[in-house]
């Protein structure tokens, strides 16, 4: 974790901004995400979590910022882009086909082929070997279909569908909504196995628990400003919480005069 804390941050977020027309969303947010680090991403519905989201993986772009990648200024105004320095985004819905099993799901869109054929054994082996690195023992079979599949075991075939691309930053969209108690529990040694292998992890969440559980740091968003981003360590569910619905908590936040400005 020192070594870790040493290197630059593999992707950081400096005074970003954004806004849809007259309403501005994100105002100079700062981000840090460490590679084999899992940083979760709190606040309140509105907070803007999400416009930061699609703005990392370049859905929307930004008015105005730095995205350093790496430690390097980049530009991200495409998903392209995001994809190309390696975020990879895994949203709520999972974006997984039913009807496809899990191999031609991790593939979709980016097939291998060979001689003008689908190299359909180049793909199955690597699916099972991208399972295998994240030690996922719970999916018997890479040809199962998705439909057949657990919500843990989707969820799990969605974050290993995004390790297949040799990611650097994973964005986990609430992995664990709507899961039980053993498939979140599957869910989150996932998300911790995939940052031991080295990838940064930012994982949204709503649930705090989960949050303090998985998580090494804890960036807060307020009303779309960084209330704060600390190491989890230094925190309890009480201070997090204030910063979620104040901006502040004790010594830690927005400036006083700052956030009771910005809830008038």
């Amino acid at each position: 974790m020192a070594d870790t804390a040493q290197a630059p941050p593999v992707l950081e977020l400096r005074e970003t901004n954004k806004s849809f027309g007259p309403v501005h969303v994100l105002h100079d947010v700062d981000l840090t995400v460490r590679a084999g680090e899992v940083t979760a991403l709190v606040g309140d519905n509105g907070a803007g979590k999400s416009t930061l989201v699609k703005c990392i993986a370049g859905i929307h772009g930004t008015d105005s910022g730095e995205v350093r990648f790496g430690g390097e200024p980049v530009s991200v105004s495409s998903p392209k882009d995001a994809a190309a320095l390696g975020i990879e985004v895994v949203y709520q819905d999972l974006a997984l086909c039913d009807n496809l099993d899990i191999v031609q799901n991790m593939f979709l869109g980016r097939e291998r082929t060979a001689k003008g054929l689908l190299d359909e054994a180049s793909m199955e082996q690597a699916a099972r070997d991208t399972l295998a690195s994240l030690s996922v023992r719970t999916v018997k079979s890479v040809r199962t279909p998705v439909a057949a599949l657990s919500g843990g075991q989707r969820q799990t075939v969605a974050i290993a569908k995004s390790v297949l691309w040799e990611s650097k930053v994973v964005l986990l969209d609430e992995p664990t909504a709507a899961l039980g108690v053993a498939q979140t529990r599957q869910v989150l040694d996932l998300v911790r196995r995939l940052a031991d292998s080295g990838v940064g992890v930012l994982l949204i969440s709503h649930n705090m628990n989960d949050v303090v559980e998985v998580s090494d740091s804890v960036a807060a968003l307020f009303l779309g400003r960084m209330a704060a981003q600390v190491r989890t360590a230094d925190v309890k569910v009480p201070q997090i919480v204030e910063l979620i619905t104040t901006g502040r908590s004790g010594d830690i936040g927005l400036p006083s005069a700052e956030a009771k400005a910005v809830t008038i």
